[in-house]
């Protein structure tokens, strides 16, 4: 066991970036005025949600800063953007998702399912990859608003975006395009102007900024209902006090990750890749989920047939290791995985999924010793695996 934690669960959260933490310091301390306020004291607080809200501008490439709200999460962002454009659209009852867009999503569509709305949720392929002639079918002139998120959280495949979003314009140009970009957030580019989405949501803390900020992008073109109602914050759609010291941070987060791109696209990837080969290479009984499919360069989502993901993370935490399952415990049933269900991974591999998920912290010598490890970790498990003819079959497939 190492006393060092291995932290390769970044899909879920990130490290605070010590810049933005230096930036936010000041509004949790000194300047610590309500933005509202009148006095010269308070202008402070004011003057830097203003720049926060610059860089956020700038990280969507939007056309101007009112086109941003500031919110608490991305859930908080998706909830905004999908009642609010139906709430704008109240004759118009059609709406379209995936079948493997996060909970804070698809919970919602199924909310809105009970109160009248018909919802349509396009499936992807064995690999992950959207079904976009499914999606152009569905299209029709009752849509109100299309959702479809730019990354998954599960196995990082991207969707394409601009294309969807041509595809939904030339089918219905009333139609609003949600995207929930909350795990492509400072891992691709965000340009909403040539993605042509009219909504966009992030979430802080999936990208070095602290949980609990993050920001809706809402071109100048699509109105929405506030979610949130009180006072004048956000322009009337969003009350309550802005929280400045964790707006600083986001803003900070947004600049740093502009320009951190091209760090993401290779040396990022090109460990989420070394980690790949070697579990791949080393492991007889592992698969990669997502083939070949195009994903967000730190994430990586493996199957490990028949063995149990909830042993493996056990395991990998025992080693400092951190990852996540691919499988989630519901009301005492382990449930497998929605997304991989949607992928139809096979029934030997999906209880066995694991996503390791990397970011601009991780270090060979970290990746090394996953791949070092993991080996000894899953023969240990295969060893108690009820499935001792299948796997020894599997093997002998996979030397051949």
């Amino acid at each position: 066991m190492t006393d060092k934690v291995i932290y390769l669960d970044n899909n879920a959260t990130t490290r605070v970036d010590d810049k933005v933490l230096e930036a936010m310091l000041p509004f949790l301390k000194d300047e610590y005025a309500n933005p509202s306020s009148m006095y010269e004291f308070a202008k402070h607080a004011s003057n830097a949600i203003k720049d926060a809200r610059v860089k956020v501008k700038e990280f969507f490439n939007a056309q101007s800063e009112k086109e941003i709200l500031f919110t608490s999460c991305g859930s908080e962002s998706a909830n905004t953007a999908i009642r609010g454009v139906l709430n704008m659209n109240k004759n118009k009852k059609h709406i379209i998702t995936s079948k493997v867009e996060h909970p804070c999503v698809l919970n919602l569509y199924q909310t809105l399912e009970k109160q009248g709305y018909t919802v349509d949720y396009i499936g992807v392929n064995s690999v992950g990859e959207l079904d976009l002639e499914q999606l152009s079918e569905a299209v029709n002139d009752d849509t109100a608003l299309v959702s479809i998120m730019y990354a998954n959280n599960e196995t990082g495949v991207i969707n394409p975006i601009q294309k969807i979003s041509e595809i939904i314009k030339e089918k219905n140009p009333q139609a609003k395009f949600f995207v929930d970009a909350v795990q492509a957030a400072g891992k691709v580019p965000l340009d909403v102007q040539e993605l042509g989405v009219d909504l966009m949501g992030i979430s802080g803390h999936k990208f070095h900024a602290p949980k609990g900020v993050g920001a809706l992008y809402i071109n100048s073109k699509t109105l929405i209902t506030p979610l949130i109602i009180g006072g004048h914050q956000e322009r009337g759609k969003r009350a309550g006090t802005e929280n400045v010291p964790y707006i600083v941070g986001l803003g900070e987060a947004c600049d740093i990750a502009a320009h951190h791109l091209k760090y993401e696209a290779t040396e990022v990837k090109r460990l989420r890749d070394k980690l790949e080969a070697g579990i791949l290479k080393n492991i007889y009984n592992a698969r990669l989920n997502t083939g070949i499919a195009n994903r967000v360069p730190n994430t990586t989502n493996i199957g490990f047939e028949y063995v149990e993901g909830e042993l493996i993370l056990l395991h990998l935490s025992d080693m400092g290791i951190c990852a996540s399952s691919g499988s989630a415990c519901t009301s005492g049933s382990l449930e497998p995985s929605h997304v991989l269900r949607a992928m139809n991974v096979p029934f030997t591999a999906i209880h066995g999924s694991i996503r390791f998920s990397l970011s601009k912290y991780t270090t060979e010598k970290e990746i090394d010793y996953v791949n070092s490890v993991l080996p000894g970790i899953i023969e240990k498990i295969r060893n108690l695996s009820p499935y001792q003819d299948e796997l020894a079959q599997l093997k002998k497939q996979k030397s051949l």
